[in-house]
């Protein structure tokens, strides 16, 4: 059966280790002594994310947190920004289809914007609050690889808002180059 701990302890494991060293690695994923082993999920996301922080700066935390993207999905969602961007002229109109509002997709001041409703990570199920939003960067790492397949080019991703983090949707701003439809 699929384990969401597994994956999430080995995906942040090899950021991590990448970064930095498999001793670095282990320590944020397990703790001192392997303590975390033993945490329910809601606790060791709560403390790997402290370690995160305190170990490395935040655009290096999240650096390694955008490379935590599961995946989860892909195809049935690139498929779908595929089939809006070949019916669009420009981005407004690519986010101005009302299947591309239900995707969460909406387009102001030159930006396009990708809204939850919900918390889309079932790592957090049980995660009533988080102190920030570094474990929520992996989303923006899922967006940003998501939306560079659908438009074969470099995109910025921004986290705006989180759930978990106490606002009322996650919100993302992604930056897609005007060259696009040229």
């Amino acid at each position: 059966m699929f384990d969401i701990r597994k994956l999430q302890e080995q995906t942040i494991f090899e950021a991590v280790k990448r970064t930095s060293d498999a001793e670095t690695a282990a320590e944020i994923v397990y703790g001192q002594n392997d303590t975390a082993r033993s945490e329910d999920d809601p606790t060791w996301v709560a403390s790997t994310m402290r370690r995160l922080e305190k170990r490395f700066d935040i655009e290096t935390v999240k650096q390694i947190r955008m490379e935590c993207q599961c995946g989860y999905g892909m195809d049935e969602k690139l498929s779908l920004l595929k089939r809006l961007k070949s019916n669009a002229s420009n981005l407004e109109e690519f986010a101005s289809t009302d299947e591309a509002k239900a995707a969460g997709l909406s387009y102001r001041d030159g930006q396009l914007y990708l809204k939850f409703e919900f918390c889309p990570c079932p790592m957090l199920a049980q995660v009533k609050k988080l102190g920030s939003m570094t474990w929520c960067q992996c989303s923006a790492g899922y967006s940003k690889v998501l939306f560079e397949k659908a438009f074969h080019c470099d995109v910025e991703v921004t986290m705006l808002k989180s759930i978990k983090c106490g606002d009322d949707v996650c919100l993302m701003r992604i930056a897609v180059p005007d060259c696009v439809w040229e």
